[in-house]
C-alpha cells in the first residue's frame, strides 16, 4: 500500500472512528487529548539566559513577526482540524520557547473563543525550549502539577527538557498526566539512549510513588516526542519498568510504514500515547479502546519528500529557510470515552 493510500485509509479511519465515539449513549461523552510537537515555535525577542539567536530577526534564520503570527496561525488551524472543529479538550505541546508564544497562540487565533488555559514553565533546555499544557477549562479541572527530572541530571548538570505531571479532573474522575519530550538522537543513537532509559526509569519510579499515595488503580497518561519508536529499547524498558500500574503504548498498535514523524527517509511514531492498562478496561469514569488513538493526518499537512520518496511532514522549515508549513512532525490523538453514572 503507498504512503497516500495509507494517508487515506487513515483519515477514513479517523472519521469511523468519531461517528462510533459519537455514537455512544447519552450516558457517554468523548475528551479528546493532543499531543503536537509544534517545531521551534519561538518569538521574535532575544532570551539572554537561553541559545535563542538563530530565531532573531538579525539571525540566520531571519525569523520576523510575519513568520511568527503565520506560524501561530497555521498550528491554530492544525489544532482546530485535529479537535474536529470544536478543539480538543487536552493539549500538550512541545518544543514552545515560553508562556508568552502560547500565550500569542491561544489568544491570537482562532483558538481565543475557547476557555483554555495552560501550565508552563522554563525548563533548564540550552535553547529554552519546554514542553506544557493546555486545557479547556470548562470540561478539565486543574488540581495540581509539576515538573521533574531525574536526580541524576541534576547531578551531572545535564541540561534538557523537564517531564510535566499534572492531575486533572475530568467529569468527576482523576487523571495523572505526562507530557515530555524526551532527549534527541543528536550526537548519536547510542550516545544518546542511556539518557531516554534514565528518563523511562525514572517516571516510572514517580508512577510508582503516585500509586503508593493514590492506589495502583490511578488512571495514567504519558504523551510526548519520545525521540524513540515503540520497540526501541528504550520504550520496551519504560512499559517493563513499573511494578504497580501496567502499561500499555497505544502507539504500538497504529499501522505499519506510517508514522508522526520522517528520520532519514522512514517514517516513525516518535509520537507517542501510552495509557495505564486500566484505562483499556475502565467502565466508570475515564476510560478508551486502542482504536480510538491514532496520528492526525491531512493531505494538506504534507508534502512531497525531496530527499528520499514520498511524502513528508510540510514543515516550517526547510534547513535555514522558512516553508511556510505547520511543523516537522503530525500530532497525535487519542478519546477518552467518560461514563457517567
Amino acid at each position: 500500500m503507498s504512503f497516500n493510500k495509507k494517508i487515506q485509509f487513515i483519515c477514513l479511519l479517523q472519521i469511523c472512528l468519531s461517528l462510533t465515539l459519537t455514537g455512544f449513549s447519552q450516558n457517554e461523552d468523548r475528551v479528546r487529548v493532543l499531543f503536537y510537537n509544534v517545531e521551534n515555535l519561538f518569538d521574535t525577542k532575544d532570551d539572554s539566559i537561553t541559545d535563542d539567536e538563530e530565531f532573531l530577526p538579525n539571525g540566520p534564520r531571519g525569523w520576523n513577526y510575519e513568520k511568527y503570527r503565520d506560524k501561530i496561525n497555521s498550528l491554530s488551524k492544525v489544532i482546530l482540524a485535529a479537535g474536529e472543529w470544536v478543539s480538543p479538550d487536552i493539549i500538550g505541546l512541545c518544543e514552545v520557547e515560553n508562556s508568552e508564544v502560547v500565550g500569542d497562540l491561544l489568544n491570537k487565533t482562532a483558538l481565543s473563543g475557547f476557555n483554555y488555559s495552560m501550565v508552563h514553565k522554563d525548563s533548564p533546555d540550552p535553547r529554552g525550549i519546554d514542553v506544557c499544557l493546555v486545557y479547556n477549562k470548562d470540561r478539565v479541572e486543574l488540581l495540581e502539577y509539576d515538573y521533574f527530572m531525574p536526580y541524576v541530571w541534576k547531578k551531572e548538570n545535564y541540561r534538557s527538557r523537564e517531564v510535566l505531571h499534572a492531575v486533572l479532573s475530568v467529569y468527576g474522575d482523576t487523571l495523572h498526566l505526562f507530557v515530555g519530550h524526551w532527549p534527541s538522537k543528536r550526537g548519536g543513537v547510542l550516545a544518546t539512549r542511556n539518557r531516554r532509559i534514565e528518563l523511562s526509569d525514572f517516571i516510572n519510579y514517580k508512577i510508582d510513588s503516585l500509586a503508593h499515595v493514590y492506589g495502583d488503580d490511578i488512571k495514567v497518561i504519558v504523551m510526548g516526542d519520545f525521540n524513540s519508536a515503540p520497540e526501541d529499547e528504550e520504550m520496551t524498558n519504560f512499559l517493563g519498568g513499573t511494578g504497580r500500574v501496567k502499561l500499555k503504548n497505544l502507539s504500538a498498535s497504529w499501522p505499519i510504514g506510517a508514522g508522526s514523524y520522517k528520520y532519514q527517509g522512514k517514517w516513525e511514531y516518535f509520537d507517542q500515547i501510552i495509557v495505564s492498562e486500566n484505562m483499556l478496561e475502565s467502565r466508570n469514569g475515564l476510560g478508551t479502546v486502542v482504536e480510538a488513538s491514532s496520528v492526525f493526518i491531512l493531505e494538506s499537512l504534507l508534502t512531497d519528500d525531496v530527499n528520499y520518496t514520498g511524502k513528508r511532514p510540510f514543515s516550517s522549515w526547510w534547513g535555514y529557510s522558512y516553508h511556510g508549513g505547520y511543523s516537522d512532525h503530525l500530532p497525535v490523538f487519542m478519546d477518552l470515552i467518560t461514563t457517567v453514572h
